[in-house]
């Protein structure tokens, strides 16, 4: 029986999504990925100098390193990356299913932060190193019209990307009903809120919490605010405060700890 065209495209998706990798670039977060066991390494290229850094990483992952001529670096990486003469070619990382990190075991109520159309690496990379420094369970965003991992947002990251689970979902609303199932309260930030986060929690920090930001400028869409549980701002000390979408990620999860 031959197979229905549908079952054709996704298997070909599966199939292309397992051979795709990203590169990783500087000596930080080559070396966290190395020290990685989950994650798969494809190919490294480093200079000498690099190497000398990198010895004791690169032993344990057990990877045959080759060696470039820093003038000429080998990896096909932007040549204006700072690479400091490392790179490393790696598959995506496996977080599995949203229930897997929404409802797994850790320490205290669980929080979460779901990214609305923030696309910048910079950004998605400075909110792991946020998130992982707050002891959110997720960075969740979706899979179009988001920051994929790059070698760009893991520098950011500075490491959390190896720590931190970053998950990439088909419909960001679709999620946050999920959430609220698995008994999540969910909290847009929005700048013209009536109650900040401290007074929307109030009584109940003990629930688990997923904050959603929305990228700057257009802020949070129409039928995600329509979704989540409550609007909450960031209180500021004047009227000519404003925070870029990572600060304001800080300063969320601390508010909202549990």
């Amino acid at each position: 029986m031959k197979k229905p065209q549908w079952v054709i495209d996704k298997e070909k998706g599966k199939r292309a999504a397992a051979a795709e990798t990203v590169w990783l670039f500087g000596l930080h977060a080559v070396r966290d990925a190395l020290m990685n066991p989950e994650r798969e390494k494809v190919r490294l290229v480093v200079t000498r100098n690099a190497l000398d850094k990198l010895a004791d990483a690169v032993a344990e992952a057990g990877i045959e390193p080759e060696m470039s001529d820093p003038r000429k670096f080998a990896a096909p990486i932007d040549p204006q990356s700072v690479h400091q003469g490392a790179a490393l070619e790696v598959k995506s990382l496996d977080w599995g299913s949203l229930p897997d990190v929404a409802l797994g075991e850790g320490v205290g109520a669980p929080r979460l932060v779901l990214l609305d159309r923030v696309t910048d690496p910079h950004n998605v990379g400075a909110i792991l190193r946020s998130a992982e420094v707050f002891g959110a369970r997720a960075v969740i965003a979706p899979r179009h019209h988001a920051a994929p991992e790059t070698g760009a947002l893991a520098k950011t990251a500075s490491g959390a990307l190896e720590r931190q689970p970053y998950l990439r979902v088909r419909n960001l609303a679709d999620t946050i009903l999920e959430l609220q199932k698995m008994g999540y309260i969910v909290l847009g930030l929005a700048g013209e809120a009536e109650q900040n986060i401290e007074t929307a929690l109030e009584g109940r920090r003990d629930r688990p919490v997923a904050l959603v930001l929305g990228a700057e400028g257009p802020g949070l869409r129409p039928r995600t605010r329509e979704v989540c549980d409550a609007l909450v701002r960031i209180d500021f000390a004047s009227d000519f405060g404003s925070l870029n979408v990572s600060n304001a990620a800080a300063v969320a999860l601390y508010a909202a700890r549990g």
